[in-house]
């Protein structure tokens, strides 16, 4: 189940479609995939784990201050 969360002022969105794109651009070509290319990816795919991290934790600042506000 997908649920929207804030992003918090961060690209992920761009950087998952920018995957996206390498990906498609990937499998609409014949031959064999370049390192350059598997590098491309994989440098999009290391920045869109780190901006998650940063935005569980995040996620999890705003929990605990809206908890401690209310108590």
């Amino acid at each position: 189940m997908m649920r929207h969360l804030p992003d918090h002022g961060l690209p992920l969105i761009q950087l998952k479609e920018q995957r996206r794109d390498l990906v498609v651009a990937l499998q609409n070509r014949n031959g064999p995939i370049s390192g350059w290319e598997m590098m491309q990816i994989a440098a999009v795919q290391q920045a869109i784990s780190a901006f998650e991290e940063v935005i569980a934790d995040l996620d999890a600042l705003e929990l605990v201050e809206t908890t401690e506000a209310a108590a």
